[in-house]
C-alpha cells in the first residue's frame, strides 16, 4: 500500500479556561507519530469547532513541538494583505524550523468578508494576487510585482522563509479555476471528504488542465476526511461521509484510507467531530488500532 501520511485537525472548541489544552493535545500527536495538525480559518463564530487564527496557533503549536507539521486548512487568503500574508507565513516558518504548510482557499463565508471589508466577488481574483505577490517575496529580494490588488517596489520582506522558496502552499477548492490556481501557485492540492473517485478524477482534471507541458506528479495530493472512532461520542455531525462509514471499525477506516492512497493521496487530515475532551482518546485509537495497518 502506497505511504499516506496521516494528520489530525485541532478544530475542537478547546475551553477558554484552559488554552494550553489545544497544545498538550499537538505535543500528543507528535507522541502518537502524526504527520501534521491542522487548524482552519474562521474570523467569527461558527458554533462547531475552534475558531482562532491558524497563524497564531500554530506559531504556539510551533513552540510545543518539534517534529509536527503545521497546516492552515485552509486560511482564506483574500482576509490576508498579500504583504502580511508573505510575512506571516514567513515567520512561522522560520520558528517552525521549516514545518509549515501553507494551505489556502478562496473563502466563502459573505459576514467575514463583510466584516473585512473585502468584496466576496472578488475572492478568487485576490487570492491570485496575494499569492502571486507572496512567492515574489519569499524568492525576490528586493520583489517588485505588479498586481490588481498589490504594488511591490524593490520589497524586501522583513523576514525571509527558512524554506526555499518559501512554505508548500496547498491549495484547496474543486473547481476549475481552482486547479488552474494549484497549477500556476501551488505545491500540492487539498480537498475536503474526498473519496478515492474524486482523487483520481482530480489527477486526471490536473493532468488535462496542465496539457503536454504540465508537470503534475510533482504536486502533492491531501485532503480532510471525516471519522468518529467507535466508543467516542461525536459532538456534532460530520459535514461528510465519515471514514468507515457510520459504524466505523479499524479495518473500515484502514480500506477507506487504503482505497485513497491507491487512488493517489499521499496525505489525509483527520477531522473528529468529537468534544475536546476525547480528542486524545480518539487519536490514541487511531495511533494504535489504524495506522498500523496502513503499513
Amino acid at each position: 500500500m502506497p505511504l499516506l501520511r496521516l494528520g489530525v485537525s485541532l478544530q475542537p472548541r478547546w475551553p477558554l479556561n484552559d488554552g494550553a489544552s489545544v497544545l498538550r493535545a499537538a505535543r500528543r500527536a507528535e507522541e502518537l507519530g502524526f504527520d501534521h495538525v491542522a487548524v482552519g480559518n474562521r474570523l467569527l463564530d461558527s458554533g462547531f469547532g475552534l475558531d482562532t487564527d491558524p497563524l497564531v496557533l500554530l506559531s504556539a503549536v510551533a513552540g510545543a513541538t518539534t517534529r509536527l507539521r503545521l497546516l492552515t486548512s485552509v486560511l482564506v487568503a483574500p482576509y490576508y494583505p498579500a504583504l502580511l500574508l508573505a510575512n506571516q507565513a514567513a515567520t512561522l516558518d522560520v520558528i517552525s524550523g521549516g514545518r509549515l504548510i501553507l494551505g489556502v482557499g478562496t473563502g466563502w463565508n459573505p459576514d467575514e468578508f463583510t466584516a473585512v471589508g473585502v468584496p466576496a466577488r472578488e475572492r478568487g481574483a485576490r487570492t491570485d494576487d496575494h499569492l502571486a505577490a507572496a512567492k515574489a517575496l519569499w524568492t525576490q529580494r528586493p520583489a517588485d510585482f505588479d498586481g490588481p490588488f498589490t504594488t511591490l517596489r524593490s520589497a524586501h520582506l522583513g523576514v525571509p522563509p527558512v524554506t526555499a522558496g518559501g512554505p508548500p502552499v496547498w491549495i484547496g477548492g474543486h473547481s476549475d479555476a481552482a486547479l488552474r490556481r494549484v497549477l500556476r501557485f501551488g505545491d500540492g492540492w487539498y480537498g475536503t471528504g474526498a473519496d478515492a473517485t474524486e482523487v483520481t478524477n482530480v489527477r486526471r482534471r490536473l493532468r488535462d488542465l496542465a496539457g503536454a507541458t504540465g508537470h503534475t506528479d510533482r504536486l502533492t495530493l491531501a485532503s480532510a476526511a471525516f471519522l468518529t472512532p467507535p466508543g467516542v461520542p461525536a459532538a456534532v455531525p460530520p459535514p461528510g461521509r465519515p471514514l468507515g462509514g457510520p459504524a466505523p471499525t479499524a479495518a473500515g477506516v484502514a480500506d477507506d484510507l487504503g482505497r485513497l492512497a491507491e487512488a493517489g493521496l499521499t496525505t489525509c487530515t483527520l477531522w473528529l467531530p468529537v468534544a475536546a475532551e476525547h480528542v486524545e482518546k480518539a487519536m490514541e485509537w487511531i495511533a494504535a488500532e489504524v495506522a498500523p495497518q496502513l503499513t
